[in-house]
């Protein structure tokens, strides 16, 4: 009977397949930035800071896009 009362007033949740993709591409931003943190030789300082930015930016917008679920 809920499934029926939902399925006659459409969905209320605002989930995409695209949130997945979000959230992976946030994991890929936040791994990528462990290892240039963490590489022993060479610091690229313009690419840790790319990457911090990015992931910032990246981990906003998976929050508001997981509070809108």
């Amino acid at each position: 009977m809920l499934l029926e009362d939902n399925a006659a007033a459409g969905s209320t949740s605002l989930f995409t397949p695209f949130d997945v993709f979000m959230i992976i591409f946030t994991l890929l931003i936040a791994i990528g930035l462990f290892r240039l943190i963490t590489a022993k030789d060479r610091k690229n300082l313009f690419a840790i800071g790319f990457a911090l930015v990015a992931l910032v930016i990246f981990v906003v917008a998976d929050v508001k896009m997981v509070s809108g679920w």
